[in-house]
């Protein structure tokens, strides 16, 4: 009896000091457990908590981690899915003039004129109307709205209705004669007036809708400021809890600081690109890529090789098959963007330029390998954006030889679908907006979503299916799985931005920028996809979007 009540005195003594010396729980701001959490690491390892301090994720790991930490505020996410926010490498954002249509819901050319007549109640007659959003692919009448059907709904007051894609745009016959334009007027250099078979107007700007826009009133950035912040909002929604904003003048950029600055830590996280300036005005602008904050940064400089196929008009090497002699055209005069390049890289930016046509890409990427060949600069990260026409694979070699970059929109290839098939032949059709064959070439690709439309469930669901909206699949062997969309979408998406280090994965050290699915994207049918929303949206560890 007494070795056993030795024992267990001692035992006892080793319970009471074990009790004393365990670690008390650590204080963090945020818990969340009980999850599939996707961290998306180079394992893209599964595990089930997140705890977070000071905005960090400070460990992640099994749901041990309730009894290891003490938070301010505990999530339980009963088994659904969490992954780092979506960081889109390629969106345009803006604030809403007293004039503008929102015609991104519109789905016949009646509906469109009867917004027309009604925003001219509302601003009188003789007042500029202006519009973003229409697509002919989704009209009842399956047809592009023309000046006649404007002219209908707006006899006296002038109207230009931009295209959803920006590339085109449709006009009333008082705004052409507003802007001295007649149905004998030459095409203007880089873009196309369309005409109908009588060779009359028939209202379509390819590319150069700013010959009728110039004349609209400047819309004031108190005017614009309430639904800028506003659509900047709408983006958690959609988790997207940082961007790549694709272009903005030097100017320009100084709202973008006012409302960070007021509104930052409500808002995701903006890279701004940069429009090119000119040497001088660059050099007065002060700043170049990098500079910023985790709030806000500068991104890379910004230019427009060639058109876009919401024109269409971007530059091919095959003439277009809707359009027998033509090859679209280029957005800039080559020698100017030769030297573009060469000063942008010499004064240090990042440079990511808009190329959608497979002539355009081998222009700039040889441009691109030029000045790398001259002036090698190690980390420099220039990109493409869009990479609509797979180029030969000779250009696909060089990118991945001289590590330029594309950032990608999966999402084109469902809702341009129309576009590709009647205006590219075959087999660029098929392979339109390619994701496998550039990354077979050894190039890096990220996935964005522009604004056709914002928000990345659809590039998803058209990475994955190759999938256009009418249920054709294209080039099925362009298609990533689910863990390479993801990953496009997160961190190869910080990597764009040279922000690999602070977010993009859910990592000890990283940036809490987090999101709460309804639905499993690792499991579920990719039929799906389409249904799946965000739950609650994360920033620095604090909710700033719940369902």
């Amino acid at each position: 009896m007494r070795r056993i009540s030795n024992g267990l005195i001692l035992g006892l003594a080793l319970v009471v000091l074990s009790a004393c010396t365990s670690p008390e729980p650590e204080a963090v701001d945020l818990l969340l457990h009980t999850g599939k959490v996707v961290t998306v690491d180079d394992a893209f390892s599964i595990q089930q908590a997140v705890a977070v301090r000071d905005g960090i994720i400070v460990e992640v790991g099994g749901n041990d981690l309730v009894d290891r930490y003490v938070a301010a505020e505990t999530i339980d996410l009963e088994g659904k899915m969490l992954m780092p926010g979506f960081n889109d490498t390629h969106l345009h954002m803006s604030g809403d003039p007293i004039r503008e249509i929102d015609l991104t819901e519109t789905f016949s050319i009646a509906q469109l004129q009867e917004q027309v007549r009604a925003k001219v109640e509302q601003l009188g007659e003789g007042e500029w109307v202006t519009g973003y959003g229409w697509a002919e692919d989704v009209f009842s009448e399956q047809r592009v709205p023309t000046r006649a059907d404007l002219d209908e709904a707006a006899p006296r007051s002038p109207v230009t209705l931009t295209r959803a894609g920006g590339h085109s745009a449709v006009v009333n016959s008082l705004a052409f004669s507003l802007a001295g334009i007649t149905d004998d007027s030459p095409n203007p250099d880089r873009g196309i007036f369309e005409k109908n078979e009588r060779g009359e107007m028939n209202g379509i700007i390819r590319e150069r809708q700013e010959l009728v826009g110039r004349l609209v009133p400047r819309a004031t950035r108190e005017e614009t400021r309430p639904s800028f912040i506003q659509h900047l909002r709408d983006l958690l929604e959609l988790g997207i809890t940082s961007f790549a904003q694709a272009g903005v003048g030097t100017r320009g950029f100084g709202e973008w600081e006012t409302v960070y600055g007021e509104h930052g830590e409500e808002l995701p996280r903006a890279n701004v690109q940069i429009r090119w300036g000119g040497r001088e005005q660059m050099a007065a602008f002060g700043r170049k890529t990098g500079d910023g904050d985790e709030r806000l940064r500068i991104g890379a400089i910004k230019v427009f090789v060639d058109g876009g196929f919401t024109g269409p008009s971007a530059y091919t090497i095959d003439e277009y098959k809707s359009e027998p002699g033509f090859y679209g055209s280029l957005d800039i005069d080559p020698e100017e963007l030769r030297t573009i390049v060469h000063d942008a890289h010499e004064m240090g930016w990042q440079m990511g330029f808009h190329a959608i046509g497979d002539a355009a890409i081998q222009l700039i990427v040889n441009d691109f390998a030029e000045v790398l060949d001259a002036d090698p600069r190690e980390n420099h990260r220039h990109y493409l954006n869009h990479f609509t026409v797979r180029p030969p694979p000779e250009v696909m070699d060089l990118m991945a030889k001289h590590n330029i970059l594309i950032t990608q929109q999966p999402n084109f290839t469902y809702t341009l679908e129309s576009r590709y098939v009647e205006n590219l032949q075959e087999e660029h059709a098929a392979h339109n907006n390619p994701l496998r064959s550039p990354m077979d070439h050894g190039v890096f690709v990220a996935l964005s979503s522009d604004i056709l439309p914002i928000g990345p469930m659809v590039g998803i669901y058209a990475a994955v299916t190759r999938k256009g909206v009418s249920g054709a699949v294209f080039a099925p062997e362009e298609r990533l799985t689910m863990e390479e969309a993801i990953v496009g979408y997160t961190r190869n998406g910080a990597y764009i931005t040279f922000e690999e280090n602070i977010k993009g994965t859910l990592e000890p050290g990283m940036l809490a920028d987090m999101i709460v699915l309804s639905d499993d994207l690792l499991t579920i049918d990719p039929e799906r996809i389409l249904d799946v929303v965000v739950e609650t949206t994360i920033v620095g560890g604090r909710v700033v979007f719940e369902r």
